[in-house]
């Protein structure tokens, strides 16, 4: 005796659906990065590359790319913190 099993999908949201709500969410929270001043600039900025460098390292050696990404974000967001300039020039 032959059995068939018949799939319905109903109600799921395709991947062209998925990836605009995907973009206007990274825009909407991009939006908020308008204002920043010198020293969040950095941070924000030394933040990105550190998770991306993280999360790279952590996969190429075997380890967890989450871990990584999430080290080494917090690492490069401390480091791009701390090395901003204050914004204010001496003059000589």
């Amino acid at each position: 005796m032959k059995t068939t099993m018949r799939t319905f999908t109903t109600g799921t949201t395709t991947g062209a659906t998925t990836a605009v709500m995907a973009l206007l969410i990274g825009a909407t929270l991009l939006g908020g990065c308008s204002n920043l001043n010198h020293r969040e600039n950095r941070a924000l900025t030394g933040g990105a590359i550190g998770a991306a460098g993280g999360a790279a390292i952590g996969a190429v050696t075997g380890g967890s790319a989450i871990y990584g990404g999430l080290l080494g974000g917090a690492a490069g967001a401390a480091v791009g913190a701390l090395t901003a300039e204050d914004g204010k020039k001496q003059r000589r």
